[in-house]
């Protein structure tokens, strides 16, 4: 059925409801380059604008997704669950969750993204690792799910080519803020995965593309809709970044903590284990993944098969097989960088804020992230956190360390961060991690 273009944009740019077959029309002559992007412009800024019903956006998210191959798995591995965060600043569970859930038996198809603007993207956590490939083909990626139980790459040509295209568009015309794109964008690709189920790790704070618990809820709720409206299972985790998450910010720095922590390590400094959020975020998200994925009876118990998994060694040995057949090597892996150097404390107190969102920004000036999507990545440049909200410090002492290949104007950079972390005389307290869970 064919439609006018213009009638579509005006209708939804008036708050009416799009039926499934225009917007049916709209994504597919989109993808085959019938609708140019100054119309989709229009379409998309309309959307901002006025939103969409939830069942316009599961809709949405369906055609996405039928705009290229999707997974299938076979009837005797019918419980199939991956996990998706909406980003934040040292979030790096990803590497971890896969190699713990898939001892279980449960299936973790991982189709991950990079990093643009102040949070990290798991790719190029994994290509930090020396040789190894995120380039898998699905045939590849399928079969290593069949007999390895997990596996990581990037999204390819073949899955959600209408996201693709309508991400790069949403980019550059200030349309990426909109709770229904976000939420088309996310859903398609993991519906496209096969999956069982889902989990969600949705982050608020000032690290957090969602700035309110509030709006992290309302994010949440819609996701959970759609993953209902199209047969999965979603679990969410509402979570807080109002702090890195972890010691370490960077992309070979994050594989360095996550072996740390699936050795079984710690990263004690001043009395408190900076590894603890990390390996606790984890274990919260992977046993809800295990309880989603029918292997124990509640979450609760599958955080115990989690814990149990981390310890006995199984998950390392799997995230290094998972490394070797996807041709990295993990002993030249940690180079490290050409200084490391400390930022100071200006003043005495105890640390009550960290603006996240300016850390992060201030390790793309380190290079270790990227602006654009064109922008070269350093893998191994980052910061090392010394210190975090609620804990006492002296002037002069370290807020965090510095690795350098010298890509930054130091005195900028310190200036950044020590702007970035406010000290004052009070306790605030130490913010919790995990708020809310919907199921």
């Amino acid at each position: 059925m064919k439609f006018v273009v213009t009638d579509l944009i005006r209708k939804k740019r008036f708050g009416s409801p799009l039926q499934d077959q225009e917007l049916k029309f709209l994504v597919e002559n989109y993808v085959n380059g019938d609708i140019p992007d100054y119309q989709m412009s229009a379409f998309l800024m309309a959307v901002c604008f006025r939103g969409m019903t939830a069942e316009e956006t599961a809709s949405y998210t369906q055609f996405l997704k039928n705009s290229g191959s999707t997974l299938s798995f076979e009837a005797h591995h019918p419980h199939v669950v991956d996990k998706h965060s909406t980003g934040g600043v040292g979030d790096k569970t990803s590497l971890m969750l896969a190699p713990i859930v898939a001892e279980t038996g449960v299936r973790v198809p991982m189709i991950a993204g990079r990093g643009l603007g102040h949070t990290g993207g798991t790719l190029d956590k994994l290509e930090s690792i020396p040789g190894f490939s995120v380039k898998l083909t699905l045939t590849e990626f399928q079969k290593n799910l069949e007999t390895r139980g997990f596996s990581i790459i990037g999204q390819t040509n073949e899955i959600c080519p209408a996201d693709k295209k309508l991400y790069a568009l949403r980019d550059v015309t200030g349309t990426i803020d909109s709770l229904p794109l976000i939420c088309g964008s996310i859903m398609s690709k993991k519906l496209a995965e096969g999956l069982s189920a889902l989990v969600l790790d949705v982050k608020f704070g000032s690290g957090a593309f969602m700035k309110t618990e509030r709006e992290a809820i309302e994010l949440a709720q819609l996701l959970k809709t759609t993953g209902d409206r199209n047969g999965v299972d979603v679990h969410v985790l509402i979570t807080s970044m109002e702090e890195p998450l972890g010691c370490f910010i960077g992309n070979s720095l994050e594989v360095f903590e996550c072996l740390e922590i699936l050795q079984g390590k710690q990263r004690i400094i001043d009395g408190e284990d900076f590894y603890s959020d990390t390996k606790e975020l984890t274990l919260k998200l992977a046993g809800e993944m295990i309880y989603a994925g029918k292997k124990a009876d509640n979450p609760e118990a599958g955080y115990k098969m989690a814990q149990e998994i981390l310890s006995s060694g199984a998950a390392l040995k799997n995230f290094k097989n998972m490394v070797e057949f996807q041709g990295g090597g993990l002993e030249k892996a940690f180079l490290g960088c050409k200084q490391v150097y400390e930022v100071p404390a200006l003043q005495s107190g105890f640390v009550t804020k960290m603006n996240v969102e300016a850390l992060g920004m201030a390790s793309l000036l380190l290079g270790a992230g990227r602006q654009k999507a064109s922008d070269v990545i350093d893998p191994h440049v980052g910061m090392e956190m010394q210190t975090r909200i609620a804990m006492p410090v002296k002037k002069g002492s370290p807020l965090c360390l510095i690795h350098s290949n010298g890509h930054e104007e130091k005195e900028i950079l310190t200036q950044k961060i020590q702007q970035a972390v406010s000290i004052g005389n009070q306790n605030p307290g130490a913010p919790r991690l995990i708020r809310k869970t919907l199921r």
